[in-house]
């Protein structure tokens, strides 16, 4: 009886395509399958399959089954609903989980090994070299590298049959882990939310809980708790720990390693192509029981995912805005309940969407109120820059700088904190007033004084900063304005010319083993002061950090987002957070020009349930999350006039539902990007209304032009 396969395919297609399944080809869900698309073939997946008989219509036939993992049934169901729930097509998210499949194999490496034969003449050289290759197979360079010879001396005994050379594939495998290791010590109240969560991971169901617990707390301690409960309660058991940031995973990696005596699966934009595709062979055999990584590793093959970890649940930066645009937070607590596993949300400043879900029952709330250990909460005070501005051209008040000389002075690490990358943010000309921008888009160039280039932030462009200005010609009148962490250095350097200094951000710190080396200078304290955007503000722990200096407290406020306060509130907190982890008090201060501000009163009292109570309260008022849904549609193209015919079109089809307001069209913040005009829509929705269904019902409505394109964003966390 012949059968139809629908066969997903990694591409912007709005469905699965069905295809006749060959005699003999035995195909299941999940299947990895080569098939004709156009003239090409084309990688896909099955995703059903029915009986073929009856077919009023010819099919093409499957071309073969790719000798390749099977994905489970749970990864092929969390793709489908991925697309559903973001209102994309779901060859987007499929695109996503066949990432590490599609990479290239590890290639086989040239090795060298001893044969035996003595050589027909000896030299102390070549006695080096075959006493060196004892120690086992090892490639010519290393080889010659561990004897100190050339490689002409390695040659000669490769020619004289001493040593012969062998193909050796990279091990692929990963040790098991050992969850019957001793873990940290741990405090009661940390034992008791290890207990819960164990509890938790041990019942082999759905269920999310909230791990709310103050910076240094040792929430990491507990919920690797947590996962040992899961890989000791059953042998097949997969744990996946989710990190914001890539400069994060080394230390956590280190910790997972220490705990269970075996290192983990790391996934993430940094990890090399084969590396990548040994992990994801791994987890979908279920030979890679542990896997730490970044947002994109929510969609791995995992056989029996037990249980998901999303450490600083609360970060902005498990929202992916580019591609398939999802918040990773919200899809691990999906992906939870489609594998039946348990789910940890663990941060010192949990969103308000979490902790309204806690609040409601929804979630288990476990709290941390203390640091571990000795570690006290540092104390935070407010430094009002109308009172005591810095000086003329500076950044730094005489308050911050008089603290940060009293820190260097004892042999302390400062920390001071702005979240903005580059020197200036802004470059302009002070004969005409001219704002340096990206050709074809609105966004302003930030000076880089380390290149001596002007760069786009938003879209990647740079150019050298040039002698005169582009728009009339005067030469020298291009000015830098406010701050960014390089100018902060400079002043730093200027100030303490004999203190270790060093910037920790995107534009100096390249990839993971960067971020690694400055982290463990900073903890081994090789470093007096850092300079630092969000990249450090989170997770990390400096034994002499006593100071944090936040630059600029209100730069987070401005803008109007909805979520400027929670964020500002939360990121703070963090950076703040950096001090006193050890035996040494902490403190922090934080230069505003709105000390009056509910945010900054909240922070120094160190009264986050204050703000929270707060927030909760306008946000219910307005109707905003997380008491009500928002999606943005953001429609973009080449020609401002066909574009905002569009718009008007869109805005008369949209569905007129109850509980449903629609804003816009609007021109965006960024009006043009790249070339191309923007507009965008607000959709606001009770929490009673599918949104993403509506949503996906407007769009069936319209048919952009061709040169129009539309992007649907659930739940936004960016405005512009």
């Amino acid at each position: 009886m012949s059968r139809i396969a629908s066969v997903l395919i990694p591409m912007p297609l709005p469905e699965a395509f069905d295809y006749e399944e060959p005699e003999g080809m035995d195909l299941g869900l999940g299947d990895q399958v080569a098939v004709p698309l156009g003239p090409r073939l084309i990688r896909g997946v099955v995703t059903a399959l029915r009986d073929g008989t009856g077919g009023n219509r010819p099919l093409k036939s499957v071309a073969e089954r790719l000798d390749e993992p099977r994905l489970p049934y749970g990864t092929v169901e969390f793709v489908q609903w991925a697309a559903r729930y973001a209102v994309d097509v779901p060859g987007a998210p499929l695109a996503i989980a066949l990432r590490g499949a599609r990479a290239p194999k590890a290639k086989p490496t040239r090795v060298l090994e001893a044969t035996g034969l003595a050589p027909g003449r000896s030299t102390p050289a070549r006695a080096r070299v075959l006493e060196a290759a004892a120690a086992g197979p090892m490639s010519g360079p290393d080889l010659a590298r561990a004897a100190g010879v050339s490689a002409g001396v390695v040659k000669g005994l490769v020619d004289e049959g001493c040593l012969a050379e062998r193909l050796v594939t990279p091990d692929t495998g990963f040790q098991p882990p050992d969850a019957s290791r001793k873990g940290s010590h741990l405090n009661p109240s940390q034992a008791a939310a290890a207990a819960v969560l164990a509890e938790m991971a041990r019942a082999g169901k759905f269920d999310v809980a909230l791990l709310d617990g103050v910076t240094g707390s040792g929430k990491t301690e507990v919920y690797l708790e947590a996962a040992a409960a899961a890989l000791a309660s059953d042998p097949d058991a997969q744990v996946l720990i989710l990190l914001p940031e890539i400069a994060l995973t080394q230390a956590v990696i280190a910790r997972v390693t220490q705990r269970f005596g075996a290192r983990p699966g790391e996934w993430h934009s940094d990890v090399a192509p084969p590396a990548r595709r040994r992990v994801w062979e791994a987890v979908a055999a279920g030979d890679c029981r542990i896997v730490v990584g970044a947002r994109s590793a929510l969609f791995l093959p995992f056989r029996k995912l037990a249980l998901i970890v999303v450490d600083e649940e609360h970060d902005s930066s498990f929202k992916q805005e580019d591609g398939f645009i999802y918040q990773a937070r919200d899809l691990a607590v999906a992906r939870g309940k489609i594998e039946g596993a348990a789910v940890i949300l663990a941060s010192a400043t949990p969103s308000l969407e979490s902790l309204r879900n806690a609040e409601a029952g929804r979630y288990r709330w476990l709290r941390l109120s203390a640091r571990h250990g000795a570690a006290q909460l540092p104390d935070i005070a407010l430094i009002d820059l109308r009172e005591t501005p810095p000086e003329a051209g500076r950044w730094l008040s005489p308050p911050l700088v008089a603290a940060m000389r009293e820190t260097y002075g004892r042999g302390e690490q400062t920390l001071l904190f702005l979240n903005r990358r580059g020197y200036a943010p802004l470059v302009l000309c002070k004969a005409c007033g001219e704002r340096m921008t990206a050709p074809d888009t609105d966004s302003w160039l930030v000076e880089h004084r380390y290149s001596g280039r002007l760069v786009c932030h938003l879209t990647g462009f740079s150019m050298p900063k040039p002698a005169a200005c582009p728009h009339c010609g005067a030469k020298d009148s291009l000015v830098s304005i406010g701050p960014g962490v390089e100018r902060v250095e400079e002043e730093a350097r200027h100030l303490f010319p004999e203190a270790r200094i060093a910037v920790f951000s995107s534009d100096t710190v390249f990839d993971a083993r960067e971020a690694r080396r400055l982290v463990e200078s900073m903890a081994a304290g090789e470093i007096d002061i850092l300079v630092a955007t969000q990249a450090a503000a989170k997770g990390h722990n400096f034994p002499k950090l006593t100071l944090v200096g936040v630059v600029d407290a209100d730069l987070g406020l401005r803008g109007g987002d909805l979520r400027a306060a929670e964020r500002t509130y939360q990121l703070l907190a963090q950076a703040t957070g950096r001090a006193g982890r050890k035996d040494r008090p902490g403190r922090a201060l934080l230069q505003t020009y709105a000390p009056d501000h509910p945010v900054m009163q909240a922070l120094q009292a160190q009264d986050r349930d204050a703000f929270v109570e707060a927030e909760m309260a306008e946000r219910e008022l307005a109707g905003l999350p997380p008491f009500g849904r928002l999606a943005a549609v953001i429609a973009s193209g080449p020609d401002a006039a066909q574009l905002e015919a569009f718009m008007q079109t869109m805005a008369q089809a949209a569905p007129n539902t109850p509980g449903v307001e629609v804003y816009g069209p609007a021109d965006a913040p960024l009006g043009l990007v790249r070339g191309r005009r923007r507009k965008r829509f607000l959709v606001r929705a009770d929490r009673g209304v599918d949104l993403s269904a509506y949503m996906a019902a407007w769009r069936a409505r319209v048919r952009p032009p061709g040169q129009i394109r539309v992007a649907i964003d659930i739940d936004p966390y960016s405005f512009l």
